[in-house]
């Protein structure tokens, strides 16, 4: 399936189109200078989150019976993978190895996203929107200590993710059956913790004294306004 989506085209007419932010507010402006980390350590991570998304979209694909939300879940896994190739692509234009910088990240993200993956196909693919959301927009913050790299990186992880579709297959899904807005709900409220650890975790230094807490705390206030809004679009309660 991975070669498959790597000879994916795309379709003609359709580009990387910049999605607007301004829904994420000025509180994603705050300078990350001091904390962020080296840019090798921010290209590595951010391109093996992609990949991990991208993988976990596969998978749903296989356990989808239905072709129509087969081909829906391809083309969010496809903008996943091409957002992955090109951050790829940028680490190759910078002289390093995408192997090496993805690896030592390997472990930890792969725990994240074990412990965010659903019983149930329709829990995961809240999780895939939910997290990516999250985790795109922490990334985006963070691209502008890097000058020109964080440019580029900011227009790939602006590009169109194709994630609407796993909108419209869940609320299908509430649609059939009420009781999955509670399970829903309950779900992505348990997948906020976890990914805001990830995100911490991207920054230079793990324990952040009174002065740096407030630096940040913005940007963690606003991923979670982001993502109350994420939720309350599909009528769940965050």
């Amino acid at each position: 399936m991975f070669e498959w989506f790597r000879r994916r085209q795309r379709p003609v007419g359709r580009t990387l189109q910049l999605r607007s932010r301004g829904d994420l507010g000025e509180a994603m402006r705050v300078d990350f200078a001091e904390l962020a980390p080296d840019v090798e350590t921010f290209l590595g991570q951010a391109a093996y989150l992609q990949l991990g998304f991208f993988e976990t979209l596969s998978e749903l694909i296989a356990l989808t019976p239905e072709l129509a939300e087969k081909e829906s879940l391809s083309r969010a896994a496809g903008a996943a993978l091409i957002k992955h190739q090109e951050l790829v692509a940028l680490i190759r234009e910078r002289g390093a190895d995408p192997t090496q910088l993805m690896l030592p990240f390997r472990e930890s993200l792969d725990a994240f996203r074990r412990n965010t993956h659903g019983v149930r196909p329709q829990e995961t693919m809240l999780t895939v929107h939910i997290t990516a959301g999250m985790l795109d927009d922490f990334y985006l913050a963070l691209s502008s200590s890097y000058g020109d790299t964080g440019k580029r990186v900011a227009r790939i992880l602006q590009a169109d993710d194709d994630r609407q579709a796993i909108v419209e297959i869940l609320g299908a899904t509430i649609d059939s059956d009420e009781e999955w807005r509670w399970l829903l709900a309950l779900w992505g409220r348990r997948l906020v913790g976890d990914t805001l650890l990830v995100a911490r975790a991207a920054l230079r230094r793990g324990h952040l004294d009174r002065d740096e807490e407030a630096k940040v705390e913005p940007v963690f206030s606003e991923l979670m306004g982001a993502h109350a809004r994420r939720m309350d679009a599909m009528g769940l309660a965050a």
